[in-house]
C-alpha cells in the first residue's frame, strides 16, 4: 500500500504541474513552432478559406535551398503518392499511409491543380489553390466551419527558403471539441514538425530536379 500511495502522489503532482505546463507553455510554443512573429502575422494564401477561424497554428523551418528544391517534394504529398514525410510507422499504424514516404521525386505526381484531391486517409483533402514554387492550399469551408492547411515557400536574401505550414479551422464549441483540439495540437507538434524537418532533409540532401 505504501508503494502504491507513493506512486499515486507522484502521479497527482505530475498531473497538477503537467496540465498547466502544457496549456500555458508547451501548447502555445507548439502552435507556432519555428515561426517568427512576422510569419505569424503575415497573410498567407488560403487564409480566406476559413475567414473566421477559432483555431490557427503556424509552423516553419528554414531550408538551405531555393523554393524549387522543395516544391517537387511538397506537390507529391499524399497517401499513394509521396507520403506525408512525418513519422512513417505512426502514419502507417493509423492508416494514413500504405507505404513509406518517398525518398525520391516522383515524376508522375508533379502536377497538381485546384479541384484535385490529395488522399490522406481517412479524409481526403481538396486542393484549393496551387501556385507552383510558392504555395499549396488544401481544405475547404463546410457551412460555417471548415479547415485549411496551407504551405508557403518564402525565399530569403541569403538564398535559403522559409517553409511555412499554417492550419486554420472553424470548429464547433463545447468541451468535447476543446479536448479534441488539445489532442490535435499535441499530435501536430510531433507530426507536422517532423514533416517539415523531413521535407528540409530531402530538399537539402538530394539533387535538385
Amino acid at each position: 500500500m505504501g508503494t502504491f500511495s507513493r506512486w499515486f502522489r507522484i502521479w497527482a503532482v505530475l498531473k497538477i504541474i503537467g496540465v498547466p505546463l502544457y496549456l500555458l507553455v508547451i501548447r502555445p510554443w507548439g502552435q507556432r513552432w519555428g515561426a517568427t512573429d512576422e510569419e505569424i502575422d503575415r497573410a498567407m494564401p488560403g487564409d480566406d478559406v476559413v475567414s473566421t477561424p477559432n483555431y490557427e497554428s503556424t509552423k516553419a523551418v528554414t531550408v538551405d535551398g531555393p523554393p524549387e528544391a522543395i516544391w517537387p517534394w511538397l506537390v507529391q504529398l499524399g497517401k499513394g503518392r509521396g507520403g506525408l514525410y512525418s513519422i512513417d510507422w505512426l502514419d502507417r499504424l493509423f492508416g494514413f499511409l500504405d507505404a513509406p514516404s518517398a525518398q525520391e521525386i516522383l515524376p508522375q505526381f508533379q502536377e497538381l491543380h485546384a479541384g484535385d484531391v490529395v488522399p490522406m486517409s481517412p479524409v481526403d483533402w481538396p486542393v484549393r489553390f496551387v501556385d507552383p514554387g510558392r504555395a499549396l492550399v488544401l481544405g475547404d469551408a463546410i457551412g460555417e466551419g471548415g479547415w485549411s492547411w496551407a504551405f508557403g515557400l518564402y525565399p530569403t536574401a541569403d538564398g535559403r527558403t522559409r517553409l511555412v505550414s499554417r492550419n486554420r479551422a472553424r470548429t464547433p464549441g463545447g468541451t468535447a471539441w476543446w479536448f479534441a483540439m488539445l489532442a490535435i495540437d499535441a499530435a501536430a507538434l510531433v507530426m507536422t514538425r517532423q514533416m517539415l524537418l523531413n521535407l528540409r532533409e530531402r530538399a537539402e540532401r538530394l539533387p535538385r530536379p
